[in-house]
């Protein structure tokens, strides 16, 4: 198995007013599959992506890909771990302002020993008209574009997306979302993808129904909706 993920607990708070957040979480993925973890806010999934993406330090528990079991005591490992293996996208889309399209996702190819094509990644992201603007200069769902972008040109074998969707209208929603799953499978990435959006599920390979820091529903779709024809 690709990702594993073994009870995962996490809790914030001081001694007598601490709050468990995630109640020993566990699960398993295959290499390539598009995951979407589902689940209401406070339902704890925010906090399980950022303790995948080495954000995060859980409180007991192990994370390991292909076998590899993440370090969290050392930052010095998960710093490279984060390098190696991670994309991150976030509902924010995080731009640096006075750098164009262009090289904002030039930034992501510096973290890593083997990036994929720029110019390939820019045509591959609809971006070729807009990659001389300014962040400022294109659209909400331009930006987001753009750091999708960022995050997989260093290749990473993770792609960890937090609501990327949030913030963006309906048609704008479909289109990121469909950029998604062609660069799953133009590129092969392994898609972590939290959302409080039901109608999501239907375009994972493998969806997880989180509630109240616990796994609820875990399931496999044995046929997929294509994003475009998503309907919300």
């Amino acid at each position: 198995m690709y990702l594993e993920l073994k009870e995962i607990k996490k809790s914030y708070g001081e001694a007598g007013n601490r709050t468990e957040v995630l109640k020993g979480i566990s699960f398993e993925m295959e290499r390539g599959e598009i995951c979407v973890l589902l689940g209401p806010s406070g339902s704890g999934k925010s906090t399980l992506l950022n303790i995948i993406g080495g954000i995060e330090v859980p409180d007991s528990g192990s994370v390991s890909i292909d076998g590899e079991i993440m370090e969290h005591t050392n930052e010095k490992k998960l710093s490279k771990y984060r390098r190696e293996h991670l994309g991150y996208v976030f509902q924010s889309y995080n731009l640096i302002s006075n750098l164009t399209i262009r090289e904002n996702i030039e930034v992501g190819a510096y973290l890593s020993e083997e990036p994929l094509p720029l110019q390939e990644m820019i045509s591959t992201l609809g971006l070729e008209e807009h990659q001389d603007k300014l962040p400022s200069q294109v659209s909400g769902g331009q930006q987001q574009r753009t750091a999708i972008g960022r995050a997989l040109i260093k290749n990473p074998d993770i792609l960890l997306c937090d609501e990327p969707t949030g913030a963006l209208d309906y048609g704008t929603s479909k289109e990121i979302l469909t950029l998604i799953e062609r660069v799953n499978r133009k590129y092969g990435s392994t898609v972590i993808l939290v959302t409080h959006n039901d109608a999501i599920r239907e375009m994972a390979d493998h969806v997880i129904i989180l509630r109240d820091g616990q796994i609820r529903e875990e399931y496999r779709n044995d046929s997929k909706t294509p994003a475009a024809e998503l309907e919300w």
